[in-house]
């Protein structure tokens, strides 16, 4: 290969590795604003039923509705090592994510939010909710 063409072709992959480099780093590639994130812990009234648990989920889901809910997840328990940092107590999970503290505002005053306590809340025990803020 000659000294012209193997520069030119040391420069052309070192220019698509930097790209490719650039647009795979989280640091660099992140665009989206902050986000408000509401996370809720469930506890069942039956902790052994399958039946409310996924009574509970179909619930939860009923929420992807509201407007302005920008992403949800929904999970239960996971199978995972058991360590004295884990809590292991409850049963269903839900995270969600939103623009602001107007858009979470929005969730809660909600008819459909409000459906939802009213349909499903004999199901649980106790809820407990952690909303962060991103910084």
């Amino acid at each position: 290969m000659t000294k012209i063409i193997r520069r030119k072709f040391l420069s052309v992959a070192a220019a698509l590795t930097a790209g490719t480099m650039a647009s795979a780093s989280p640091l660099t590639a992140k665009t989206d604003k902050k986000q408000l994130v509401h996370h809720v812990f469930f506890w069942l009234k039956n902790p052994d039923s399958i039946e409310d648990r996924d009574k509970l989920v179909e619930g939860v889901k009923t929420l992807a509705k509201i407007e302005t809910i920008r992403k949800i997840h929904v999970g239960v328990l996971a199978s995972t090592e058991k360590r004295d940092v884990v809590d292991t107590t409850w049963q269903v999970s839900e995270l969600m994510f939103f623009d602001d503290t107007t858009g979470q505002k929005t969730y809660q005053d909600h008819p459909v939010h409000q459906a939802f306590i009213k349909n499903y809340g004999h199901l649980w025990a106790k809820v407990l909710v952690y909303d962060v803020a991103e910084v």
